[in-house]
């Protein structure tokens, strides 16, 4: 594609427009009469709390059957999304800066008293634009917050998946992009699985949405953590067969602690007497735990998730750089959002957070950091 091309391709297009809500309809369609499990959210500053609708993995379902419907009877080409990607970028990108306005503009309209609604204003236009107004803000009913995860996440499966049929239909689907095809879409479904664990992370419980929340979910996920996939799309790998056992290897590893740390804090979180590997939980000041995952490292969920997103991208090769962008993103992101945990939860715990570092030295990676 040249220059002129590109450039042509970043002004929104209509089609663009018709592609993104229509998806986005579907989803806000399928979250509010899908049948799913009722999931009651953290508790908030005012004692109230926000119940979530996980039907996330039944929609991810509907949506695969009728997309391929879909392509069955010619309705719609299984490339759409890999032929229009720029035009869809540039048309979520813009979506994504127009909703934060208006999140931005409604939140100071606001006289919400209650811990979602009410206003958080600094002054700074910046500020509260980036990081948002309210905590959880709604739009016909649909809580913005975690619709906006939930399609984020969605659309990097249907990426990935047009990227597939592309390399599928020019043959060159060989095992670098089978790997990557399956571990991509492996976390995606897992993530699907377990999406009520979603309802006790920061994000969830304490980030308010703005820019940096909308942005990073609509636009952020789905397209720079498929560079891989569009990466081996123009670029022929032929992987060893013991380099591939080895990214699988890697593989299973981030899956099992990530996902088992995970599990184990949700857990606790809902049941703080609920048994760990077999045995009764330990904890530090009756409130932070130290068994199972969370007795190897302080932030071990995220030793995980560096893992998984490394696997993501050795099925490119070492030849170059570009398809290593998400873990290298990723690696610097849990290095600052440790940090700022760390501040957070010394702050809050105080003493007891001293304890508990004593008996839990290493950050993320045990016997190095």
């Amino acid at each position: 594609m040249d220059a002129a091309a590109v450039a042509a391709s970043l002004v929104p297009s209509w089609s663009a427009v018709l592609v993104l809500f229509s998806y986005l309809g579907y989803l806000a369609a399928a979250g509010a009469v899908l049948p799913g499990k009722l999931v009651p959210g953290a508790v908030l500053p005012d004692s109230s709390r926000l119940h979530y609708r996980c039907n996330g993995l039944l929609s991810l379902l509907l949506l695969l059957v009728l997309s391929a419907l879909g392509v069955y009877m010619g309705w719609m080409s299984p490339t759409v999304i890999a032929d229009r990607g720029i035009e869809l970028l540039s048309t979520t990108f813009t979506f994504s800066v127009i909703v934060t306005f208006l999140l931005y503009y409604s939140g100071l309209r606001s006289h919400h008293k209650s811990s979602s609604l009410k206003p958080h204003i600094t002054g700074n236009f910046i500020q509260d634009w980036w990081l948002g107004v309210q905590l959880n803000p709604h739009f016909m009913g649909v809580d913005l917050k975690f619709f906006f995860v939930r399609a984020g996440m969605m659309a990097w499966l249907f990426i990935n998946l047009s990227l597939f049929a592309k390399s599928y239909l020019a043959g060159s689907a060989n095992l670098s992009v089978i790997l990557y095809q399956f571990f991509c879409a492996w976390y995606i479904v897992d993530y699907f699985v377990h999406e009520e664990f979603m309802t006790s992370t920061w994000d969830i419980i304490a980030e308010r949405l703005g820019f940096m929340l909308v942005f990073g979910d609509l636009v952020f996920i789905p397209f720079t953590f498929t560079i891989q996939g569009w990466w081996l799309l123009r670029n022929k790998v032929e992987l060893p067969l013991l380099a591939a056992v080895v990214n699988c290897f890697i593989f299973v590893i981030g899956y099992l602690v990530f996902r088992g740390a995970n599990k184990q804090k949700h857990i606790f979180k809902k049941n703080p007497k609920a048994l760990i590997w077999g045995k009764p939980p330990k904890l530090v000041g009756g409130k932070l735990l130290v068994s199972g995952y969370w007795g190897i490292a302080r932030h071990c969920n995220y030793l995980g998730d560096i893992l998984l997103a490394l696997s993501f991208s050795l099925p490119c090769g070492t030849s170059s750089v570009i398809p290593y962008f998400y873990p290298t993103y990723l690696f610097i992101l849990l290095i600052w959002r440790e940090r700022r945990d760390e501040a957070r939860c010394s702050e809050k715990y105080k003493e007891i957070w001293v304890e508990y570092c004593k008996l839990v030295p290493w950050r993320i990676f045990p016997y190095v950091y």
